[in-house]
């Protein structure tokens, strides 16, 4: 008190950064109200383009998150509809790290997202009796595109509702990159080590041929569900939290508004890339 006697500038800003985290409460919690009211959240209708499963057991009921119509198309005809969801998004979704709560629950692919895994709104307790899903698939194409997309997607659930990481729901599905074929066999490759593997496997004179799949919708359905969808040959990976400091301290400076951090986080990186590996 004493202190704060002698100097009341210190009281002052003290008194200002009070009334501006109130004032964004507050606008927060209307933006909330809002949606509660008026959007797509307050009904419990599904999105039109999501193809659910059959299975009502959550435990059981896994969702695979795809980009666009055509993988969409592909992973609706190859999956087992007694337990597993697709819903495609359309384009990239809104990358709300640089979002505020009001635009966030107007953008249509953020509803469908939250609406189709029973999240409910931002900053309410997570309830595991809602999700509708207990395991939710990322599956995107293996370019930059597809890194990109499933960064925004991992963004959504590190910021919007965390406690689906902790819990171990969301997972990365790991479709391959190439199919080789020498007369009737066929053997699918997940990166160049095991493509390098194989062809080394055959000789120098045998005849073979490459197929590069660039996206998930040059693959037939039954390609897909054999290599990627089908739990007894399929390899996924589990996303988990090491440090949640250091995962926040790497969200903020990748996908935030600063531009700054992240051109000094990449100069500093750069060296570490093989820049023969890039996909550009």
């Amino acid at each position: 008190s004493e202190y704060l006697e002698f100097h009341p500038q210190v009281i002052d800003l003290i008194l200002e950064k009070a009334i501006q985290a109130f004032n964004a409460a507050e606008a927060a919690r209307r933006a909330r109200e809002l949606v509660r009211r008026k959007s797509v959240l307050e009904s419990s209708t599904l999105p039109g383009k999501l193809a659910d499963c059959s299975s009502r057991d959550p435990s059981e009921s896994e969702i695979y998150i795809v980009e666009g119509d055509s993988a969409g198309g592909s992973a609706k005809q190859g999956r087992d509809r007694r337990n597993q969801a697709i819903l495609p998004l359309r384009g990239k979704i809104l990358n709300i790290e640089k979002t505020d709560d009001a635009r966030i629950y107007k953008n249509t692919e953020i509803q469908a997202l939250i609406t189709a895994l029973g999240l409910g709104i931002r900053g309410e307790e997570f309830n595991e009796k809602n999700l509708r899903y207990h395991r939710i698939v990322i599956m995107t194409d293996a370019d930059v595109d597809g890194a990109h997309i499933r960064t925004l997607i991992l963004t959504f659930f590190f910021r919007y509702q965390r406690a689906l990481v902790e819990g171990g729901y969301i997972y990365i599905a790991c479709p391959p990159l190439y199919k080789v074929e020498r007369g009737k066999n066929h053997t699918y490759c997940y990166n160049e080590q095991d493509l390098k593997k194989v062809l080394a496997g055959f000789g120098e004179k045998a005849n073979y041929t490459i197929q590069r799949f660039k996206g998930l919708g040059e693959m037939m359905p039954k390609q897909l569900w054999e290599t990627t969808m089908d739990p007894s040959t399929r390899t996924m990976k589990r996303v988990e939290i090491e440090d949640a400091a250091e995962a926040d301290r790497i969200f903020t400076i990748l996908m935030g508004d600063k531009v700054a951090p992240r051109r000094a986080f990449i100069e500093a990186h750069s060296a570490e890339l093989d820049l023969a590996e890039l996909d550009i």
